[in-house]
């Protein structure tokens, strides 16, 4: 007999969903993250139809990025926009506001599991992008509040200005090697990331840090990049 039963875990708290239950996750949800007015009162939807579980954007407003960390795999979760749930942890990353919350999301019996795999030395990669250690260290310095964040699930994201000067750049370097970035996932497929019109700085940010937590591209472990001696000094 399968277990067809979702847990979800939140700041070390757990919400376990039956096969028949639904769960609603935002201020005033089943799951309520945080009293947050940039938050939609419920956000997110778990519900079961067709033999899977889905997850559903029921806000207005605020989008959400949806990864499996074991195999890199990430889709952008626009508002109106539904996921079926297939992997064994599926993390979601959304952000309200200044600020950024993650939730985990365990199915007892995953749809799909991923074969084990030799691990790969050498530079950061998502399916074919590599980062530099600069690119690297840029995305550490964005990241940084939610790597350190030690059990909590918010944390706030730093304005391009203050992550420079986390690093010791200059905003011009700063923004150039930000722009690096995010054209190199975006041509790997990572929405969210292109600029252009009615696209803010902001936002771009935002989603940057959303996707590089919720996929592992860089973990706590990464933190002591941003000790490390300027690679490019005088660049």
């Amino acid at each position: 007999m399968t277990d067809a039963r979702l847990s979800v875990e939140l700041a070390g708290e757990w919400f376990h969903v039956e096969p028949d239950a639904e769960l609603t996750i935002g201020r005033e949800g089943d799951v309520q993250v945080d009293d947050n007015p940039f938050l939609h009162r419920r956000l997110l939807h778990l519900g079961r139809s067709d033999g899977l579980w889905w997850i559903t954007n029921t806000g207005s407003r605020l989008s959400a990025t949806v990864c499996d960390a074991s195999t890199g795999a990430q889709s952008w979760l626009p508002p109106g926009a539904r996921l079926p749930l297939v992997f064994a942890v599926t993390t979601v990353v959304f952000t309200a506001g200044p600020t950024t919350y993650e939730l985990a999301i365990h199915a007892a019996e995953p749809t799909y599991t991923e074969p084990p795999r030799d691990p790969v030395g050498g530079d950061t990669t998502i399916g074919t992008v590599q980062l530099t250690l600069s690119q690297r260290q840029l995305v550490v310095a964005l990241a940084e509040p939610m790597l350190r964040r030690e059990g909590t699930t918010v944390s706030e994201i730093p304005s391009n200005a203050d992550a420079a000067a986390r690093l010791g750049w200059t905003i011009t370097r700063f923004n150039r090697k930000l722009d690096n970035v995010c054209d190199k996932l975006d041509k790997q497929g990572v929405a969210g990331l292109r600029g252009g019109p009615g696209k803010l700085a902001s936002n771009r940010r935002t989603r940057l840090v959303e996707y590089a937590v919720g996929t592992r591209l860089v973990t706590p472990e990464d933190l002591a990049l941003l000790d490390l001696p300027d690679p490019e000094a005088g660049a």
